[in-house]
């Protein structure tokens, strides 16, 4: 019996850490265009990037909340340093966090938001983007599926 429950769980394991990329939406910031995959429910929020080993140059994840609220993200079993800009509801980044693998440490939205973008660690710095600015494309959210 042991040695079943050990195979289950191995299985369940890998099958959680190969899990398939989300649909995608196209967003831009700046003059940059980023390729996000969509987690947009209770189940692929609760997973997001976590056992991931890497990202796309410009790719990244997007949280979409059901309603604008002071959303906080962490890092548990998340592999791979990212950055995240939470933002409104109207596409305006409201603050940007740095955040470390494998922590617990809540990373926090300054005021209400709808949305949360995880990039890889310093991809917002590193092009000049900040708070105030504006992502382009979350209006095709309903229309890529």
């Amino acid at each position: 019996m042991r040695r079943l429950v050990s195979a289950l769980a191995l299985a369940a394991g890998q099958a959680f850490a190969q899990q398939p990329p989300l649909p995608a939406v196209e967003l831009g910031a700046g003059m940059h265009l980023i390729r996000a995959e969509v987690a947009d429910t209770a189940g692929t929020r609760m997973v997001g990037l976590m056992r991931r080993t890497s990202l796309g140059q410009n790719a990244g994840m997007l949280f979409v909340f059901d309603e604008a609220a002071p959303h906080c993200m962490w890092m548990k079993d998340t592999l791979i340093p990212l950055s995240v800009a939470f933002v409104d509801e109207a596409g305006a980044i409201v603050n940007i966090a740095d955040m470390q693998p494998r922590s617990e440490q809540s990373h926090c939205a300054a005021k209400p938001v709808r949305y949360a973008l995880e990039m890889s660690r310093g991809w917002f710095a590193k092009r000049g983007i900040k708070p105030g600015d504006k992502l382009r494309g979350l209006d095709r959210l309903g229309k890529r599926r």
